[in-house]
């Protein structure tokens, strides 16, 4: 099932249970939507969060706060990197942060995007 977009701040009862960082690159593309993806899956694929199993919920319950960080945010399709998340509902805000690295020639760069995962539960 595709994660649905939430509008604007999850609810006042919702409580963290999860912050989940990750950084991603693109080496020579300098494609920031490829960078901000790597990094939201770095942060996810690294853990098996069971506190929703655990606590007698559904896992498409979960509300995902995604925060991504890269030189030029304008550049990240916040869709794509909204579709990577594999359960619940989910927002992606993309800030100023992460690194743009030229390549010695001036003709390309390598972006490096880092990502933040708060996963929020109604509990």
């Amino acid at each position: 099932m595709m994660p649905k977009a939430n509008q604007g701040e999850p609810p006042p009862m919702m409580q963290r249970v999860a912050v989940e960082i990750g950084m991603g690159t693109d080496i020579r593309g300098t494609d920031y939507t490829k960078a901000a993806v790597r990094a939201l899956r770095d942060a996810l694929w690294h853990n098996s969060l069971n506190v929703a199993a655990a606590l007698g919920k559904d896992t498409d319950s979960m509300v995902v706060e995604v925060l991504i960080g890269v030189p030029k945010p304008e550049k990240v399709d916040t869709a794509q990197v909204l579709a990577v998340l594999p359960h619940g509902t989910g927002t992606v805000k993309v800030m100023e942060g992460g690194l743009e690295i030229v390549n010695d020639a001036g003709t390309g760069s390598t972006v490096m995007a880092s990502a933040a995962a708060i996963v929020r539960l109604d509990i």
